[in-house]
């Protein structure tokens, strides 16, 4: 419980700084990620990670061979 409460504060305040998310959603996104990675655990985050980083990746070379910008 403790854990939620902390993941919902951080995440309030990370949404303060960033447009388009309120601090309302913030905190639910806090209290959401602390759930994940419990659920998850270690290897799992670490996982996700790995597979996050190689999406981005993937897209970002899938871009630089598009002849038409994809960013409009």
């Amino acid at each position: 419980m403790l854990g939620k409460i902390i993941g919902g504060i951080i995440g309030a305040k990370a949404a303060k700084g960033r447009g388009g998310l309120d601090q309302s959603g913030g905190a639910l996104m806090g209290v959401a990620s602390v759930a994940i990675a419990r659920r998850f655990g270690l290897p799992g985050m670490i996982a996700a990670a790995a597979g996050g980083y190689a999406l981005k990746r993937y897209k970002e070379k899938k871009r630089m061979k598009s002849p038409i910008d994809s960013r409009l």
